[in-house]
């Protein structure tokens, strides 16, 4: 190791000495520059420095044949002024090695993390797969910039899909680097969606039922060829729960003391309860005398509303539910409508938008306010 006043000329004249691996060449002029002469002939620049804690770190500035001595002294001065401000290049150089990419931040962080209480993963699954991960997937997190995200979003649109389509990217989006920010992610010091407005959306239908509607309804159940329908449908009339929460209800979830119904596993993956009226009390009541004239072996069935061939939940009751509402000349009826129509039944029967935010189970104030108009 030695101290030489490097010029141009002097370092055409530099070479490894004989019967050494390399050879360490001190700059004169830039403190802290360093040239590595190897006996394979290769040069390179490092710059060497002592960081905050006092302990001596080295960087690579460059290959010296492709660097020259004016570039790399250059080079050194800048990281010695970054240095004096108390910014240490090393320690930013392994901050940016720690930083994932898309594709393994969502692979080894974001799935594990949604399959543990999200039901819809595989559709966030989906999205990433066939839109986010082909355009993202190999860009390391600090990389994917405002202007990229909003490329995408556009492009979505502009292919031909919907507003709440393109939408749907953007959404995922932000919340995977809300997590990434959470979480501390390296390379993640903010959200690159933040700022980006939705597509607006003019797809809400609203349909709900008029109490002449929900007679005739109810007549056409009793004549029903599946015998859970007239309970199935009710029920969810009167509670404004989803359908897969109705159908797979148990009688273990339900506490006719306190009158409330627990549902273990909502949309959100966290359990709810909802209240339970006079009307779904003897709602129960009947699907109880209902089951009691089974045969002994379905008795006991933990199902609320169990397939009676099966007793098992059903998979599915459209082709009944179907039926009945043409018959009662309902048929624009969904069976998410009468989710709303509960709704609308508590806003004019005066109760608050948050108390029909806490009995539909909804995680944000703006979905229900869909229905404030009626109040």
């Amino acid at each position: 190791m030695s101290v030489i006043a490097l010029s141009a000329k002097r370092l055409r004249e530099l070479s490894c000495p004989s019967g050494k691996t390399k050879e360490n060449v001190w700059d004169a002029q830039c403190k802290g520059l360093m040239l590595e002469l190897r006996e394979s002939g290769g040069r390179t620049w490092y710059v060497r420095y002592v960081d905050a804690r006092g302990k001596q770190r080295q960087l690579r500035i460059g290959d010296a044949n492709v660097v020259s001595l004016e570039q790399a002294r250059k080079r050194t001065d800048e990281l010695r002024g970054q240095i004096a401000l108390g910014k240490d290049p090393f320690e930013e150089k392994a901050v940016l090695r720690q930083v994932p990419t898309l594709a393994a931040f969502v692979q080894e962080r974001y799935i594990p993390f949604i399959k543990g209480y999200k039901r819809s993963w595989d559709t966030d699954e989906s999205l990433l797969r066939n839109h986010l991960l082909p355009a993202f997937g190999n860009c390391y997190l600090d990389q994917i910039k405002k202007d990229d995200i909003v490329a995408l979003h556009h492009g979505r649109r502009a292919s031909g899909a919907a507003p709440g389509s393109a939408n749907r990217l953007l959404i995922l989006m932000r919340y995977i680097f809300n997590l990434a920010l959470k979480w501390e992610t390296p390379g993640v010091s903010k959200n690159p969606t933040a700022g980006i407005p939705l597509f607006e959306e003019n797809n809400k239908r609203e349909r709900y039922l008029s109490q002449d509607e929900a007679q005739r309804l109810y007549a056409a159940l009793q004549t029903s060829e599946s015998r859970m329908l007239q309970y199935i449908i009710p029920m969810l009339i009167m509670t404004g729960a989803r359908k897969r929460e109705v159908l797979d209800a148990r009688w273990s979830d339900f506490d006719q003391s306190t009158r409330r119904w627990r549902i273990p596993i909502s949309k959100s993956g966290k359990a709810r309860h909802v209240p339970l009226s006079d009307g779904v009390l003897n709602l129960l009541g009947a699907v109880h005398a209902e089951q009691a004239s089974w045969p002994l072996a379905l008795q006991n069935c933990p199902w609320v509303f169990p397939n009676p061939d099966t007793g098992k939940p059903f998979v599915s009751i459209f082709y009944a539910w179907n039926t009945a509402r043409k018959r009662a000349g309902l048929p624009d009826v969904r069976i998410h409508d009468l989710r709303h129509s509960f709704a609308s039944f508590l806003i004019n029967a005066g109760r608050s938008i948050y108390e029909v935010q806490k009995i539909l189970g909804h995680t944000q104030i703006k979905t229900t306010q869909r229905y404030s108009h009626l109040s």
